[in-house]
């Protein structure tokens, strides 16, 4: 949500469009620093909490669009004044709240599925960041008040490029990794759709197979896959281990744990685009994924895909590992010259044609 918002921001002063963002005080700082150009209003420092957070979306944010003279409203997750729905955009980001409950909450799937419904219902316009998820939500959600808008995530080249050296000795240095040392690496939020459990058991049968295996370091908060965290939570983020937590890690981090890894994988069975995909791409990664719902319309022919099970991810890994170079860097150069297709301020011209 984070990079989606300020990649879309920074899209948008790209296009020399300039918009009010309302936002939680303590992100108007990083958000401004992002996309200077905008006009930042911070709203009431007790919306951290998010059950008034929700109450001040009804009330105070419809005041405060009235105030500024806001013409669009654009909502870009899923909940929205429902006063302002008139002239409302929201970003309804997937669509697994319907097709695949288990992987969230009872309470997040009712409430998500609610004002997903509200949204297609009520609001002026929607927006989502794939075909697939827009497939998804015909299916689920009911017929909207109007097409559901495409609009591909893009990927901040500044950020994401494939690694220099001192990047990636910079980031052995800060987790105690050898020089030469390969990874396996997976970012992403620890939840049961990402199917951590079934890539720690490949890697694990891999190294029991008594191959040269890297070690797996995942990176990214611990969610609510109860298996996953407690063999994380015990893996920790100890040097020389064969599996390793590092938590959440600078984002000026993310292109050498990506672009340095021999492999980048990320078996999730449902994402309504799969950012991670994109980003390890434009960091020049050997990327293994699964080919469910959005991944291949980012992944196209440049990636791997693989059955999100534990053995079939095994036998996909070991391929992956054992490559010649040569065939690996053939794949990496394709998966670059695709992202290079994404970009923010494609995402910002989609938008603002919704907008419009």
């Amino acid at each position: 949500m984070a990079r989606y918002i300020s990649g879309l921001l920074a899209g948008l002063a790209d296009l020399d469009v300039r918009v009010d963002v309302v936002a939680k005080p303590g992100d108007v700082d990083w958000l401004r620093g992002i996309a200077p150009a905008h006009r930042y209003h911070a709203a009431p420092g007790w919306t951290a909490s998010r059950p008034l957070r929700l109450v001040w979306e009804q009330t105070g944010l419809a005041t405060l669009t009235r105030r500024v003279g806001a013409e669009v409203l654009h909502s870009p997750h899923y909940t929205f004044p429902v006063l302002c729905a008139s002239r409302t955009v929201v970003t309804l980001h997937d669509a697994t709240f319907f097709s695949d409950p288990a992987a969230h909450s009872p309470l997040k799937v009712r409430f998500f599925r609610a004002w997903t419904r509200l949204a297609r219902r009520l609001a002026r316009a929607t927006v989502a960041p794939s075909a697939a998820t827009v497939r998804e939500l015909d299916r689920f959600a009911g017929r909207p008040r109007r097409a559901t808008v495409v609009a591909h995530l893009g990927v901040d080249r500044s950020l994401f490029h494939p690694p220099s050296e001192a990047d990636l000795a910079a980031f052995r240095t800060a987790h105690e990794l050898a020089y030469g040392d390969d990874w396996i690496a997976f970012l992403g939020t620890v939840e049961p759709r990402k199917r951590v459990p079934e890539l720690i058991a490949a890697h694990r049968a891999l190294v029991a197979g008594g191959a040269a295996v890297p070690p797996l370091l995942v990176a990214g908060g611990l969610g609510w896959d109860e298996t996953a965290v407690r063999e994380l939570t015990a893996a920790g983020d100890h040097a020389g281990a064969p599996l390793r937590h590092l938590g959440y890690l600078p984002v000026d981090e993310l292109r050498a744990f990506l672009g340095g890894a021999r492999v980048v994988a990320y078996p999730s069975i449902a994402e309504g685009f799969g950012l991670p995909v994109l980003e390890a791409m434009a960091s020049g990664a050997d990327v293994l994924t699964t080919d469910r719902l959005a991944i291949p319309e980012v992944g196209g022919d440049a990636v791997t895909y693989t059955e999100p099970d534990a053995e079939p991810i095994r036998v996909a890994l070991g391929r992956l590992l054992a490559d010649e170079p040569a065939t690996r860097a053939a794949r990496v150069a394709r998966a670059r010259e695709r992202a290079e297709g994404f970009s923010w301020t494609a995402c910002a011209e989609a938008h603002l044609g919704v907008y419009r």
